[in-house]
């Protein structure tokens, strides 16, 4: 191999590490992964705990469907072969935020069990938060506004979770919100409550 070869190769041990940019950011990166039916309220607990979590002065990345499947995964369906893809990809991106300090916070249906252990695999079980927002699905088709439970209820939308695709409840969520009967501040504060302590330098 000659020279020029070996120097395309990253050299790890010259790359500042995951706590010395903790240690910049005054603050413990963690992936804060928000799974449960469309609809249950995932992206809106995420984007409240955000701003929360900027008043204070930490800093976050939200991962969902609309910055990643209209950009890094664009090219996947909803088999079950792609949702897997999918969470693979998700997880390796929060990897790189979670190595970098920053905490990341996920919003995504994340529907079986074997697909969110891809993820705990990938981020390691120590970095992993896992929120249940859990709302029956009577509710979610309540708060369709897209109008995506009525599509798929028509067969308009195949593999559609909670309708012909299968959610698995998580078993031992690190936290629980029960959308319908928490406000969004009530299961904001929840999660926050969870959080707080463990990302605090």
């Amino acid at each position: 191999m000659s020279k020029t070869d070996n120097n395309i190769h990253t050299v790890f041990n010259r790359i500042l590490r995951r706590p010395e940019k903790e240690k910049l950011l005054n603050q413990r990166s963690k992936v804060i992964w928000l799974t449960g039916l469309s609809g249950s309220g995932k992206t809106t607990i995420a984007q409240h705990v955000e701003q929360e979590l900027n008043k204070q002065g930490f800093l976050t990345q939200i991962l969902d469907g609309d910055n990643i499947r209209s950009g890094i995964n664009n090219n996947l369906g909803f088999s079950v072969e792609d949702r897997e893809e999918n969470i693979r990809r998700i997880a390796e991106v929060s990897k790189l935020f979670l190595n970098c300090g920053i905490i990341c916070i996920n919003s995504f249906i994340s529907p079986t069990e074997d697909i969110r252990q891809i993820a705990i695999d990938i981020i390691g079980r120590e970095n992993f938060i896992e929120v249940f927002v859990n709302a029956p699905i009577e509710v979610c088709e309540k708060r369709d506004v897209k109008g995506l439970y009525k599509r798929a209820r028509k067969g308009e939308i195949l593999n559609f979770t909670g309708i012909d695709s299968p959610f698995d409840a998580p078993e031992k969520p690190d936290i629980e919100v029960k959308t319908d009967v928490l406000t969004i501040e009530q299961a904001t504060q929840k999660c926050l409550d969870y959080i707080l302590p463990l990302i605090r330098y």
